[in-house]
């Protein structure tokens, strides 16, 4: 006999399921949801850059990405040079390596990256006002500016 569940229990992590990739603290993606293709890249590799297709592209949509919404939208703002904005897909390309893994495995840390900056909601912005002190400084050094200035005008007769 089993207990009732906790029902303040959210449930087991997401992120620990054996068949998920792991992007960020409780987020994780199907392996499915991502698509990866592989094309010739340019760069070093001598004549293995022409024989192999190394360069890894990484394509996946937006709504496959299980994030809240103010993540989805920071993440649409922080990835728009990487936005195919007609199918709402995310487009993520490597070949700083030799190798296809290496290249997949570059594509899959910018993708966690972005998501891992998405999740952190900026530090809203606080208007503050000078003190008191500082105004009066500030006021004081514009006289004694503005009394330099006034020196330095015609010597009257």
């Amino acid at each position: 006999m089993t207990d009732p569940p906790d029902y303040h229990d959210p449930g087991p992590d997401p992120s620990h399921a054996p068949n998920l990739i792991r992007l960020a603290p409780g987020i994780a993606v199907r392996p499915e949801a991502l698509r990866f293709t592989f094309v010739s890249s340019s760069g070093p590799g001598g004549q293995n850059v022409n024989k192999r297709a190394t360069r890894a592209v990484l394509r996946v949509r937006l709504d496959d990405l299980p994030l809240p919404p103010g993540a989805r939208s920071r993440l649409r703002r922080l990835a728009s040079r990487h936005l195919a904005r007609e199918k709402g897909e995310l487009v993520i390309a490597a070949d700083e390596y030799r190798s296809q893994s290496r290249n997949r495995a570059a594509c899959l840390d910018r993708l966690a990256d972005l998501v891992e900056r998405s999740l952190h909601a900026p530090k809203p912005r606080r208007a503050t006002k000078p003190t008191k002190g500082s105004v009066e400084r500030r006021i004081a050094a514009k006289k004694r500016r503005g009394e330099t200035k006034r020196g330095r005008g015609d010597i009257g007769d």
